[in-house]
C-alpha cells in the first residue's frame, strides 16, 4: 500500500529531530518500517547504527517482522529492534564493569523482589501485604524519577517516606552484595552511567547514529533522559506519539515528554499522521468530539475515507447481571444475523472485577472467549524450579534461586538446616551458595543433612564449571536428569495428564535454551548467563500476552485494548464511577479517563456499542449510577439511545428479512 502525504514526508525527514504525532488507526508501524529501510536504502546507514525501541516484546517482534518483510534478512543484518529494557540490559551487560558488576549478574523478577522486600522489613511493617505493595511503587516511582537511595533520605518528609527510604536504601545494599538488577535498574543505572561517563556515552552515541522510538507518550523520566543521552547533540532520532492515547500516568508515563522535545531540541519537525485506516467515519467522529474537551499539546483531528458506518447503540439494563446478558444476547444475534466470528468481538471494561458476570453468561450460553493476561509461561512453578536452578548455576550469589531449588526435588535438607545455613551466611556476610561450602558450617550438620548440602553444592559447582568450559547445553540437559524432575512431577501433580503437561514445559523451556545456546534465525550464540538474563526478562516483559489467535470473543480491560483493534467492540459501564472511575473524580482529574474513553472508542473497527445499568452493587450496597459524562459528550444524532425508535424505511426493513433470511439459510446449511 502507497505512503499518503503525511507518512511519506515522516519517512524522509532524516536529517533532524522528528516527532511523528501519530492518531489511532494512522499506520505508525508502517512509517517506522519504512523509514528503517529508506535509511538503509537511501540514506545508505549500516543496520548496525539503526535501534527502533519500543514497550513490549509483542511490539518488538511486529516491528522486527514488518522490517524483515520489507527490507530482507541479509538488508536488515544487525538492526537493534528492541524494547526499552532489553536495549538497557544490552548497555549494562556490554558496560557492566564500570557499573561495578560482576558478569554474571542476576535479574530479579516482581516475586523476587517481594521476598526480599518482606524479609528486609519484617521488623517495620510486619509483611502486610498493602505497606509492602506501596513500598515496591514507591521505589519504582524514586527509580523512574533517577532519585537514588540518598537523595530520596534527602527529599523524605513525613515518617512513611523516610520509612521508605531507609528501606530503600537497605534493598540497594542487598541488590548489590547480590550482584542482581531488578526490572527498573534496566533503564536507571544505563542512564545514570551514560550521564556520568563520556567514554561510555560517546561509545553508544557512536554505536546508534539513528534512533526511532514507538509509543513515545508512555515514557518516564528515566527513558526521557536516556534517549537525550542515547542521540546527544546530533539529534537524529524518531520519535512516534499520541498525547491523546497516553493512559499509563500510573505507572510513571509522562505525556509532557513530548512537550519537552519542543524546548530540548528546538529544531524538531512535527509531522500529524491524522488519516485513519481502521475506523468508520462516524466511530472516528465520536473519537474527535470527545477528546476535544482535553486539553492538547498538540491538535490534530483523525478522519477517514472509510463509510460513514451504523450509528453507536447505547444498551441500557436493569443492573450489572442483566447488563451481562444483554451483551451476550446481542453479540448472539448479531454474530447469526452478519455471519462473523467470535474473534471479531471484543468486550472493554473499566475495571477487571467487571469481567465475572460477563464469563459466567458466556459459559452458560457456550461462547468461547479469551480474557487477556492469563497465566505467563514463566509463572508456572515447574518452569520457575527449572529458571531458578539455572540462576544459581550462573550467579551463585542469588540467595533467593537458592532458596527455591535446594529442597526441590527434597533431598533431606529441611527448614532445621536450611535456618542454620541461613544464620552461617548472615553471621559471616557470606551468601548462602557460599555457606553451603563452609567446611565448620558442614562439619556441624547432623550427618544426613551434611552429606545432603555437601553433595548438593558439589554437583551444582561442577555443572556451573562444564557450562562455563563450552558445554552449557549438555550441563542443562543432565541438570534435569539428574534431580529426577519428570519422577517429582509425576509424585506431586495432581494427575499424570498434568504431570505430563507440565514436563511439556519443561521440554519447551530447554528447547528455548538450546536454540539461544546455539544462536539461530541469524542471532550470535549466547553464553548461559546472557540465556538466563534473557529469559527472566522475557518473563518480566510477556507477562499477560498470549499469542495464539482463536476463534473466541476478547474480554480485556480499557488498558490493555490499546494497540488492538476489532471490528465489532462493547464498551461495558459507561457511568459515573466506573469510567470516569470514581478515584480520577475526586481528584479532580478525568483527562485520562477521557483518554481512556477515547482509546476504547478507537479499538472498534465498524461498529460500536455502549452498555450502562440503572442499579449496581459495591460492596454489599445497591446505587442508582448516572449514565458518564462520556455519553453526553460525543455527538447526539450519532448515538442510538435505548428509547430512540429510529424511523425505518420500507427498505430498510424489506433488506434487513432478506439478511434475516439469509442468514438463517446459512446457518441450516441450505444456501438455496
Amino acid at each position: 500500500m502507497k505512503l499518503n502525504p503525511a507518512q511519506q514526508q515522516a519517512v524522509e525527514f532524516v536529517s533532524g529531530p522528528c516527532l511523528v504525532l501519530a492518531g489511532a488507526g494512522s499506520g505508525k508501524t508502517r512509517v517506522i518500517t519504512n523509514k528503517i529501510a529508506h535509511l538503509v536504502r537511501e540514506c545508505r546507514m549500516s543496520p548496525r547504527h539503526i535501534a527502533a525501541v519500543t514497550f513490549t516484546n509483542k511490539a518488538a517482534r511486529e516491528m522486527r517482522e514488518r522490517v524483515g518483510q520489507t527490507l530482507g534478512r541479509k538488508e536488515s543484518r544487525g538492526l537493534t529492534v528492541s524494547t526499552f529494557h532489553t536495549l538497557g540490559l544490552d548497555i549494562i551487560r556490554r558496560e557492566h564493569k564500570h557499573l561495578r558488576l560482576k558478569a554474571n549478574f542476576s535479574l530479579f523478577d516482581d516475586q523476587d523482589q517481594v521476598a526480599l522486600l518482606k524479609e528486609l522489613s519484617i521488623d517495620q511493617l510486619k509483611e502486610d501485604k498493602d505497606l509492602i505493595k506501596q513500598l515496591i511503587s514507591q521505589i519504582s516511582n524514586w527509580k523512574n524519577d533517577l532519585i537514588l537511595p540518598k537523595q530520596a533520605k534527602d527529599q523524605a518528609s513525613g515518617e512513611r517516606d523516610q520509612l521508605f527510604a531507609h528501606l530503600y536504601q537497605i534493598y540497594t545494599q542487598h541488590m548489590k552484595a547480590y550482584n542482581a538488577l531488578d526490572f527498573d535498574d534496566l533503564i536507571v543505572m544505563p542512564t545514570i552511567l551514560l550521564a556520568t561517563n563520556q567514554t561510555v556515552r560517546e561509545y553508544w552515541q557512536n554505536r546508534i547514529r539513528y534512533l526511532l522510538v514507538d509509543e513515545y507518550q508512555d515514557t518516564n523520566t528515566s527513558q526521557y533522559q536516556l534517549v537525550k543521552l542515547l542521540v546527544g547533540e546530533r539529534a537524529r532520532f524518531t520519535v512516534v506519539g499520541d498525547d491523546d492515547q497516553s493512559i499509563y500516568s500510573w505507572r510513571g508515563a509522562q505525556p509532557k515528554n513530548l512537550m519537552l522535545l519542543q524546548t530540548d531540541f528546538p529544531q524538531l519537525k512535527v509531522v500529524k499522521l491524522e488519516q485513519n485506516y481502521r475506523s468508520s467515519q462516524r466511530i472516528l467522529k465520536c473519537a474527535n468530539i470527545l477528546i476535544e474537551n482535553n486539553e492538547h499539546i498538540f491538535d490534530k483531528s483523525l478522519f477517514s475515507e472509510l463509510p460513514y458506518g451504523e450509528p453507536v447503540k447505547i444498551i441500557s439494563a436493569k443492573n450489572e447481571e442483566q447488563e451481562a446478558e444483554r451483551v451476550v444476547a446481542e453479540l448472539i444475534g448479531h454474530r447469526f444475523m452478519n455471519g462473523t466470528s467470535y474473534k471479531d468481538y471484543a468486550v472493554l471494561y473499566r475495571g477487571n472485577h467487571q469481567s465475572r458476570l460477563l464469563e459466567k453468561t458466556l459459559m452458560n450460553n457456550r461462547i468461547p472467549y479469551k480474557i487477556s493476561g492469563g497465566t505467563s509461561f514463566f509463572s508456572r512453578s515447574e518452569i520457575k524450579d527449572i529458571m531458578a536452578y539455572l540462576r544459581v548455576m550462573v550467579n551463585d550469589e542469588d540467595d533467593n534461586a537458592l532458596l527455591r531449588v535446594i529442597n526441590t526435588p527434597r533431598r533431606e535438607i529441611g527448614p532445621a538446616t536450611m535456618e542454620r545455613i541461613g544464620t552461617y551466611a548472615n553471621e559471616t556476610h557470606v551468601n548462602l551458595f557460599e555457606a553451603c561450602c563452609k567446611a565448620d558450617l558442614l562439619a556441624a550438620l547432623p550427618a544426613r543433612a551434611r552429606k545432603a548440602v555437601e553433595g548438593f553444592s558439589r554437583w551444582l559447582v561442577e555443572l556451573s564449571d562444564r557450562a562455563q568450559r563450552g558445554e552449557a547445553q549438555q550441563a542443562v540437559r543432565d541438570l534435569i536428569r539428574d534431580i529426577n524432575y519428570e519422577d517429582w512431577l509425576y509424585e506431586t501433580s495432581p494427575s499424570p495428564r498434568a504431570a505430563e503437561m507440565r514436563m511439556k514445559n519443561v521440554s519447551e523451556l530447554f528447547r528455548w535454551i538450546t536454540d539461544m545456546l546455539e544462536g539461530s534465525n541469524d542471532k550470535e550464540p549466547m553464553t548461559l548467563p546472557q540465556v538466563v538474563n534473557r529469559l527472566i526478562l522475557r518473563d518480566m516483559m510477556e507477562r499477560g500476552e498470549d499469542d495464539e489467535e482463536l476463534d473466541q470473543v476478547q474480554l480485556m480491560t480499557l488498558h490493555a485494548s490499546k494497540g488492538l483493534e476489532f471490528p465489532y467492540v462493547y464498551l461495558i459501564g459507561m457511568e459515573e464511577g466506573l469510567l470516569p472511575h470514581q478515584s480520577s473524580i475526586d481528584e479532580e482529574n478525568v483527562d485520562e479517563e477521557r483518554r481512556l474513553a477515547y482509546v476504547g472508542i478507537t479499538r472498534a473497527q465498524k461498529e460500536l456499542f455502549f452498555t450502562l445499568t440503572r442499579e449496581r452493587r459495591q460492596y454489599g450496597e445497591t446505587f442508582k449510577p448516572e449514565p458518564s459524562r462520556f455519553l453526553y459528550e460525543l455527538p447526539q444524532d450519532d448515538l442510538q439511545w435505548p428509547n430512540d425508535k429510529r424511523e425505518v424505511s420500507p427498505e430498510q426493513r424489506e433488506a434487513k428479512g432478506a439478511k434475516g433470511i439469509a442468514a438463517l439459510r446459512a446457518a441450516l446449511g441450505n444456501k438455496d
